[in-house]
């Protein structure tokens, strides 16, 4: 199964470090500066997210957000008001390797590039420390398949 992404936000929460608004040049377009790889991108606000932009509330939340990064009011989704011109940083991104949901579908945890469990579900943590980590399979292919073995055996689904 491809990547889906399910607007959690949490890819850009600290992205503030990284991305910096070099230049503002008006009519909602900007230069945007990688802090760590110096490039610098252009980038311009998707034009039906302009209202969701100027709402800059989400800062006092999360102060090390990514300038461009807004949560939709009312609801749990998350925007890059950018999405349009992002930075390549961006559009190479996947937050999972695979994606683990519980019986009722919903996401328990993610295996991201490096084999790291991200989860704070205790069940699947244990799960992950008693058996899974220590499967050594040097082969991304096996690994990947042994590991949707343990964790379906386990009552999990699994994405990749």
């Amino acid at each position: 199964m491809p990547f889906e992404c399910f607007q959690c936000g949490e890819c850009c929460s600290y992205l503030g470090d990284v991305h910096t608004i070099r230049e503002e040049y008006g009519d909602y377009k900007f230069l945007v500066h990688n802090n760590y790889t110096g490039e610098n991108t252009p980038v311009t606000i998707d034009p039906d997210k302009h209202d969701l932009f100027d709402d800059k509330s989400i800062f006092e939340k999360l102060p090390h957000t990514c300038p461009f990064f807004r949560h939709q009011p009312g609801t749990e989704k998350a925007w890059c008001t950018v999405h349009l011109t992002r930075p390549e940083i961006c559009r190479d991104y996947g937050c999972w390797r695979l994606l683990i949901l519980d019986h009722r579908g919903n996401r328990v945890g993610r295996i991201q590039n490096a084999r790291t469990l991200i989860s704070d579900n205790t069940s699947l943590v244990n799960l992950w420390e008693s058996c899974v980590e220590e499967h050594r399979e040097p082969d991304d292919k096996k690994w990947e398949d042994a590991m949707m073995r343990i964790l379906r055996n386990a009552g999990y689904s699994v994405r990749r």
